[in-house]
């Protein structure tokens, strides 16, 4: 089993201890560890199977673990679920908004929930900020899957989380949009310092928005470092290389 290469970011945002869950006697998640620091963009890698759903969904307080810890803002998520997640968002390119609310409609819905002050500008300076402001008043069960993406991203951003877990952001992005949406990431973890857990199939997401990455096969941690640490502790010369390679011999990897 390749050794994990550590790095500690100050001010942890996320802390996961020992994480482990199981379904029906099947692991999914496999006594994982790892942390988060304060503005740090963290990628969560691994091919189908990997655990990383699971462990997005026990993160969003959708699924209890079978042992091990979460702690987010330095508070217990199972004693404190809601408070933590009034201070998180989450954004999928796999989840439906109510498709027959006009986009400002469902995103008022949202901010209400979220108790945003001064709702309705918010929602407009988040639009232009994604630069779909010209869909305010598109039914939303009418856009096209790219459009769809940035709504969420725009839903996901009302309540300007302290967390924010991002499940295939630029999924169905064409390549202009895919680049916009990855720098307006950037640009808003260097303004507003938030902190992130991003997952993608897209290597070059990865490289380009995430500081660190935790690659997980079969529910276990093969490493975690920097994208260039990771490549140069599988040998390859991209991160697409080491995904090729985790998914053809993650097996052999896991071994001692």
């Amino acid at each position: 089993m390749y050794k994990a290469l550590f790095f500690m970011h100050p001010a942890p945002v996320l802390t996961v201890s020992e994480l482990r869950k199981e379904f029906d006697g099947v692991t999914a998640v496999d006594g994982i560890s790892f942390q988060v620091g304060s503005g740090e963009i963290l990628g969560l890698l691994g091919a189908n199977g990997a655990g990383k759903s699971t462990t997005l969904q026990i993160l969003l307080g959708l699924t209890t673990p079978t042992s091990g810890k979460v702690e987010v803002f330095g508070m217990d998520l199972n004693q404190h679920r809601v408070e933590i997640l009034q201070r998180c968002n989450f954004s999928s390119a796999y989840t439906g908004l109510p498709a027959n609310l006009k986009v400002w409609e469902n995103l008022l819905v949202f901010a209400t929930l979220y108790q945003v002050r001064q709702a309705r500008k918010k929602i407009d300076s988040l639009l232009e900020l994604l630069e779909i402001g010209h869909l305010r008043n598109h039914v939303t069960g009418h856009l096209s899957s790219g459009e769809s993406t940035r709504v969420h991203l725009a839903k996901a951003l009302l309540n300007d989380p302290a967390l924010l877990l991002l499940d295939e952001p630029t999924a169905s992005l064409d390549p202009d949009i895919a680049d916009k949406v990855r720098k307006l990431l950037r640009r808003i973890q260097r303004e507003q310092g938030i902190s992130m857990v991003y997952t993608s199939h897209n290597m070059r997401d990865v490289e380009e928005v995430c500081d660190r990455i935790v690659f997980l096969h079969r529910g276990k941690i093969l490493a975690t470092g920097s994208p260039a640490e990771i490549t140069a502790h599988f040998e390859r010369s991209s991160l697409e290389d080491v995904f090729i390679r985790v998914a053809r011999e993650g097996d052999q990897l896991l071994k001692p």
